[in-house]
């Protein structure tokens, strides 16, 4: 049995003006989300950090590149990765260069980190043709201090991390292969979006949200959305120069 059904031009409108009520409903949520986004607090980043990046050391204010405003994505690409990023998370990085220049006009950056030597990252964003700035966290306290990988020991503490390194479904094994490491290192990575804002000197982190969100999705997945057959439930992903012909 098809999972559509055939109707007239009458039907369609009827059910399309019930949807308008819903999308409605979910545009005002979303609006009250962001205004409860904006309410958090600002939180006042104390310790110095260094981070390298194409042009060599940086610090966190200095990534702001004279903006008041910081947006990274932290992609899964962990100093144990020996094929490459998370192919999920390739696939935002291929979508996130055209929204740079409206992003910088909006006095905001937008980089991306990823705790692999800056040597791999440059190497891998060269082969995916980014250009947005690539930074890395290796060998940094960053990305523990703020959530986005976790250790060897905190990542014992998870019972649903425990659970994947132990019991993997099969996507998740093909995943493991794909970037080269083994479940329990691979898994310490969290992709995400972390924002920070500078004011009057100094640096706030301000916001932090990570997957399963769906904002830390590739944007094409938002577009999905939009076509009449569902997605295909299978969570596989794969970069965009290793499709199956």
């Amino acid at each position: 049995m098809p999972d559509y059904k055939i109707g007239t031009r009458e039907e369609w409108q009827a059910a399309r003006d019930e949807l308008a009520k819903l999308e409605a409903e979910h545009a005002e949520l979303s609006q009250r989300v962001t205004a409860q986004r904006r309410q958090l607090p600002w939180v006042p980043v104390e310790k110095e950090y260094q981070f390298d990046t194409e042009d060599g050391k940086k610090t966190l204010a200095e990534l702001f590149d004279g903006r008041s405003q910081l947006l990274a994505y932290n992609i899964m690409f962990g100093p144990d990765y020996e094929i490459g990023a998370c192919p999920g998370c390739s696939n935002l990085g291929d979508e996130l260069d055209a929204t740079r220049v409206h992003l910088n006009h909006r006095d905001v950056t937008l980089i991306c980190f990823s705790r692999a030597p800056i040597d791999r990252l440059v190497a891998y964003k060269e082969r995916m043709g980014w250009d947005f700035p690539y930074v890395s966290t290796y060998e940094t306290e960053f990305p523990f201090d703020f959530g986005i990988a976790l250790t060897p020991e905190q990542a014992q503490e998870i019972p649903e991390v425990k659970e994947m390194v132990a019991n993997p479904p099969e996507w998740l094994e093909d995943w493991g292969r794909q970037v080269g490491a083994k479940l329990e290192d691979g898994l310490r990575e969290g992709p995400s979006f972390i924002a920070f804002a500078r004011e009057n000197g100094s640096v706030y982190h301000t916001y932090t949200v990570m997957a399963p969100d769906p904002f830390v999705a590739p944007y094409h997945s938002f577009l999905l959305k939009r076509t009449p057959k569902a997605e295909p439930e299978a969570p596989r992903a794969w970069r965009k120069d290793e499709y199956p012909s």
